[in-house]
C-alpha cells in the first residue's frame, strides 16, 4: 500500500515584512534599552495603544499619501479599521480620550509596531517598529529643543558620530510661499511634497516638478505644478540656503524673505530655537538648520527635524518629528500644542549594522554546562542554577547527542564564551574544567599544523575546584 504523500506548507515571509531571529533582537533590544534610559532621564513616561484604530482616527491624518499606505480592515462587528500608520495620531486621540488622567503639561515615550503598504528598501519595511517621545501641552520652542537634544543624546550614546539632525520650520516654508502668492492649501503641501524629494532627485528635477513636469527614471510622466520661472528661482533659492551656524541661517533666512508678518514670526521662531539649542548645548554640527527640510506628513505646524547619518545616507532618516499643534483638535474642540519625534527602530539597526557600530551575538548565554560520562541531568542543573544566581547567563545543554564535540560545536555556532565541562571524574573530585571559548578559536584562527591546531584547541581550559567555578567564569567574562 502506497504511503500517502503529505503536502507541506512553504515556509515564507510577505514582501515587505521580517522575521527577528536572536542575531536580530538582541542588539536591538540593546540599542532600545540606551534610548529608553534617554527618554526617562528627560521626564517622559511610557504609554501603549493598540495596534488597531478605527479608520476615521487615522484616516487624513496624515494626508493622501498616508491614506494610500493604510492596511484596512473590518472589525468582527463589521466596523471599518486600520493598523496605525504611526504612533503620533494615537497619541493625540487618547489626549482628547483621557483629559483628566493625561493632564498637560505631559511628556510619554511608546514602542510599537506600525504598517504602511509602501515600497519596501534598504531598512524599509511595511512593518517597522518606531519609538516615540512626545511633548503635549506647550507651545514654547524650548520642548522642540529638548526633543532635538535627546536625538543628538541617542546618536551619540549609540557611538555614531557622523550624524546630522536637520531641522526647518514649517511657519518659515508658509511664509515664503504666502509671499510667492502660492495660498491655497493644495498647493501649498504640492510644493513640499516635490521639495522633500530634493535629497532624492536632485535640484534640477525639483525645478522640472514645479514648473512644467519631467520624465522619470521608468519612463512615467510628472506633471509640473507651473509655476513661472521667477517663483521657482526664489523657491529654489530658499531651499538651497546654507550656513556655518545655526545663526547665520537665521540671518540669512531674514535677508531671502520679505518683511511679512508671517516672515517675521517665522524667523523670529528660529531665533528662539536656536538661542534654545544654545543653551541645552547642543552643537551646530550635529544640530543644523537647513530650509530644504519639508518632511512630509501634513499634520506638522511648526519646528520640523530628522537624523541622518552623514556616511550612510542609502538609509535615508532615522529619527524624524516635529511640531504638531493642530492634531489633537481633530477629536475635541480645542487644541493641545504638542511636539515630538520617532525613532525608526529598523532603519536604524539596519544603519547601524551596515557601519558595524552593533553587535552580531546570536543567544544571550554566557556559559553552557557541558556534561559528560553520564552525569545526571540534576547534576547538570545545579551548575548552572549556582552560575544563574551569581548573575551569570548560564545554559545546561540537553540534547539527544551528548558527546563533548557535539555541545562544544553547539557553543561554537552560537558564540557562546564560556563552557563548563563536568564528566565523572570531575564530579567525583568535586571539580570542574572551565573553558574560554573564545580564546582557542582566536588561537587556532592561523595555524596551520595539525598538532599545533589540536593543542591550540587546550587554550584557555582549567581545572578548579566547584567553589571556584563561579570566580573563573566571571574572570573570563570580563577579561
Amino acid at each position: 500500500m502506497m504511503s500517502e504523500l503529505k503536502l507541506f506548507v512553504e515556509p515564507r515571509t510577505l514582501k515587505g515584512f521580517q522575521d527577528l531571529l536572536p542575531e536580530d533582537l538582541i542588539p536591538r533590544k540593546a540599542v532600545v534599552a540606551v534610548i529608553e534610559s534617554i527618554f526617562q532621564k528627560y521626564g517622559f513616561s511610557p504609554l501603549e495603544t493598540p495596534a488597531l484604530e478605527h479608520l476615521d482616527v487615522l484616516l487624513g491624518a496624515g494626508g493622501e499619501e498616508t491614506n494610500k499606505e493604510l492596511f484596512r480592515l473590518e472589525s468582527p462587528e463589521g466596523e471599518p479599521i486600520a493598523l496605525r500608520f504611526d504612533l503620533t495620531v494615537p497619541f493625540a486621540r487618547l489626549l482628547a480620550q483621557y483629559p483628566d488622567k493625561l493632564k498637560a503639561p505631559f511628556r510619554r515615550y511608546a514602542m510599537g509596531s506600525v504598517w504602511r503598504a509602501d515600497k519596501p528598501g534598504p531598512g524599509r519595511f511595511r512593518q517597522f517598529t518606531q519609538f516615540d517621545v512626545d511633548a503635549a501641552g506647550s507651545e514654547s520652542v524650548a520642548v522642540d529643543a529638548e526633543i532635538i537634544a535627546v536625538m543628538c543624546e541617542v546618536m551619540d550614546a549609540l557611538g555614531v558620530s557622523d550624524y546630522a539632525v536637520v531641522i526647518n520650520n514649517r511657519k518659515v516654508i508658509d511664509a515664503l510661499l504666502l509671499s510667492c502668492g502660492i495660498g491655497e492649501l493644495p498647493r501649498q503641501k504640492h510644493v513640499l511634497r516635490v521639495i522633500d524629494k530634493l535629497n532624492k532627485v536632485g535640484m534640477a528635477n525639483v525645478r522640472l516638478e514645479l514648473g512644467l513636469g519631467r520624465i522619470d527614471d521608468s519612463g512615467d510622466p510628472i506633471p509640473g505644478m507651473g509655476l513661472d520661472d521667477a517663483t521657482i528661482d526664489k523657491v529654489v533659492t530658499f531651499v538651497g540656503l546654507k550656513g556655518g551656524t545655526r545663526a547665520e541661517v537665521v540671518a540669512r533666512l531674514t535677508e531671502a524673505l520679505p518683511s511679512t508678518e508671517e516672515t517675521i514670526a517665522a524667523v523670529a521662531e528660529m531665533q528662539t530655537l536656536a538661542d534654545a539649542l544654545a543653551a541645552l548645548g547642543v552643537s551646530e554640527a550635529h544640530a543644523v538648520f537647513d530650509p530644504s527640510l519639508a518632511r512630509g506628513l501634513d499634520y506638522y505646524t511648526g519646528p520640523v527635524f530628522e537624523t541622518v547619518i552623514r556616511s550612510a545616507p542609502e538609509f535615508g532618516s532615522v529619527m524624524g518629528g516635529g511640531r504638531y499643534d493642530g492634531l489633537v483638535s481633530r477629536f475635541m474642540d480645542r487644541a493641545i500644542p504638542s511636539t515630538g519625534m520617532s525613532v525608526g527602530l529598523d532603519r536604524l539597526l539596519a544603519a547601524l549594522a551596515h557601519l558595524g557600530a552593533v553587535s552580531t551575538a546570536k543567544t544571550s548565554v554566557q556559559a553552557l554546562v557541558v556534561s559528560l560520562g553520564g552525569v545526571p541531568d540534576a547534576e547538570s542543573l545545579r551548575i548552572a542554577s549556582e552560575l544563574r544566581a551569581a548573575g551569570i547567563r548560564a545554559e545546561a545543554y540537553f540534547g539527544a547527542k551528548r558527546s563533548m564535540k557535539v555541545q562544544l560545536s553547539h557553543a561554537d555556532h552560537y558564540e557562546i564564551p564560556v563552557a563548563i565541562i563536568v564528566g565523572g571524574d570531575e564530579l567525583a573530585a568535586g571539580v570542574v574544567s572551565v573553558k574560554d571559548l573564545l580564546a582557542g578559536k582566536r588561537e587556532r584562527a592561523d595555524i596551520g599544523d595539525r598538532e599545533a591546531y589540536r593543542q591550540a584547541g587546550k587554550a584557555g581550559q582549567v581545572t578548579v575546584p566547584r567553589a571556584e567555578m563561579v570566580e573563573t567564569v566571571k574572570g573570563l567574562l570580563q577579561g
